[in-house]
């Protein structure tokens, strides 16, 4: 029966290579089809309710979304968990995707899958993304414009990035204005979109996700912080536990233990890559000299107090860790932020 075939799918830019298994892990065919929806809608068509296995990258959010409105099971699975298909002496299309579709029809969570988000969601969070490569675009562009002019024993003044082109133009030596008066007029440009961007995310928070304004109840979360997260993780019910975040976000170590030796090793820096350096800029202002004082930042402050080697990484670290546990209780509650909890309740009591 086609609810008993599994279909292992090895995902490329033009050609997709899939292997199709029944019941019995019997190959039934191995074939290619486009990387279009009408040629992945037209040779699944033969498919219906079927399983289908494949692994995250570019296309995979779109064809998993694909292939879950046609009534199919769609595993996506982690690169990042599936070494032994890529880690290999005969690697090819073909066998990627025999051995997806092998592991997809034994166990499943050998993929260990990840979950894409919602077309709308992935659109409003793109918007976040456009906003972070502006802002490199253009911090590349003052650095060029500031190592030019000190290059001729000048210097531009220092001001924010923000304010970078107005205040520092009438500065630029005479000499050097013909070949930078164009990355000045870009940089304006870039700050004009930015700024765009930021309304636009303003707006977002406000209109259609009002529980990021739970998250910026904390020193130092603001609106990009707030709704990247809530886009990130959809859903507080994922996790049945506030800790459970940490891991997910791999900001907690990894760990070694064979025999008598249990070693801890640095965080696995797994899930959101984005996210997780948002959560890290925040900790670093909560353990700044212009943060409110709070159980989250004399935490960090304690862990940067025993000293050591890379104690200030550590406490930046940990801060981070906590502070993604915070804020998904925050959220799943809808709670008002205390910094001092603890105490609150000992004073309760």
């Amino acid at each position: 029966m086609k609810d008993t075939i599994t279909i292992g799918m090895d995902l490329g830019d033009r050609i997709h290579f899939i292997v199709v298994l029944d019941e019995q892990g019997n190959e039934l065919e191995a074939n290619k089809v486009g990387n279009t929806k009408t040629a992945i809608r037209k040779y699944f068509d033969r498919f219906k309710t079927a399983t289908v296995v494949l692994e995250a990258g570019t296309h995979s959010p779109w064809i998993s979304r694909e292939l879950e409105q046609m009534g199919f099971t769609v595993y996506v699975g982690n690169p990042r968990k599936l070494r032994f298909i890529w880690d290999s002496t005969d690697k090819s299309d073909e066998r990627d995707a025999r051995m997806l579709a092998m592991v997809g029809r034994m166990e499943p969570k050998l993929l260990w899958p990840v979950h894409h988000r919602d077309k709308q969601s992935h659109a409003d969070l793109t918007v976040i993304k456009s906003r972070e490569v502006l802002i490199k675009s253009r911090t590349q562009l003052i650095n060029h414009a500031r190592g030019v002019v000190k290059s001729t024993g000048e210097r531009l003044p220092t001001c924010s990035s923000a304010s970078f082109a107005r205040r520092c133009r009438e500065h630029v030596p005479c000499a050097l204005w013909p070949a930078l008066s164009g990355v000045f007029e870009i940089i304006c440009q870039l700050t004009e979109q930015i700024r765009h961007l930021d309304r636009e995310i303003d707006r977002l928070c406000r209109e259609r996700y009002p529980e990021t304004h739970h998250l910026q109840q904390v020193p130092g979360v603001g609106p990009v912080t707030s709704l990247a997260y809530v886009l990130s993780l959809e859903e507080p019910g994922r996790f049945a536990k506030s800790r459970q975040v940490g891991p997910y976000l791999g900001l907690t170590p990894r760990r070694d233990q064979s025999g008598q030796t249990d070693r801890q090793l640095r965080i696995s820096k797994a899930g959101n890559k984005y996210l997780r350096q948002l959560l890290v800029s925040c900790s670093h202002y909560i353990l700044g000299p212009f943060a409110p004082d709070s159980n989250l930042r004399r935490h960090g402050l304690a862990i940067a107090a025993r000293g050591g080697k890379n104690a200030r990484k550590r406490a930046v670290v940990a801060v981070a860790r906590k502070l993604s546990v915070l804020l998904h209780r925050l959220w799943a509650d809808g709670q008002e932020y205390q910094p001092f909890y603890g105490k609150r309740i000992q004073m309760a009591a």
